[in-house]
């Protein structure tokens, strides 16, 4: 899914800190990887919503689902 959002995404995207395809696809490994239960699905939920948010070009946005997703696991 990352990739697909990465590429689809205007240039600008793939500079901003926080919300990169790379950073994208590094939580996106780390939440497939979450072993299953509610905070896996919400992780996945905030991939997805990060993922449209930088389809549409709301970088701020993207990063708080981003981080949201990457600290589920820790939280829950």
């Amino acid at each position: 899914m990352a990739a697909i959002a990465f590429a689809a995404a205007p240039a600008s995207a793939a500079r901003m800190e926080g919300c990169s395809g790379s950073n994208l696809m590094k939580t996106e490994t780390a939440v497939e990887a979450m072993p299953d239960g509610d905070a896996k699905w919400v992780a996945f939920k905030e991939m997805t919503d990060a993922q449209t948010a930088l389809l549409d070009n709301k970088m701020g946005v993207c990063a708080v689902h981003l981080t949201r997703a990457m600290h589920v696991g820790m939280t829950k």
